[in-house]
């Protein structure tokens, strides 16, 4: 997670503390991003451009996949034997 966020996360939760409280502004907000990016750290996250690039790869893995299952469609039309009506061994 970016700094940016952290921040932001840690300015709303300074925003919801008592105003009798504030006096102690620097050392909260240092706090909260202390304990922010601690927390955060363990979480098992990837990054947006990690994210966007394995998207990126199972976009391409579909698309072959439909058009090797329409190639196998095609193919297996085309390989049905003519038995003129007739199953396999009845004849």
């Amino acid at each position: 997670m970016d700094s940016f966020r952290i921040d932001e996360i840690a300015r709303r939760l300074f925003e919801s503390v008592p105003p009798a409280l504030r006096t102690m502004q620097k050392d909260l907000e240092t706090n909260f991003r202390a304990v922010l990016r601690e927390r955060l750290s363990k979480l098992d996250l990837v990054s947006r451009d990690e994210f966007d690039a394995q998207a990126k790869v199972l976009e391409r893995t579909r698309s072959r996949l439909e058009a090797l299952e329409a190639r196998l469609a095609t193919l297996e039309g085309s390989a049905a034997p003519s038995s003129g009506g007739k199953t396999p061994g009845t004849g």
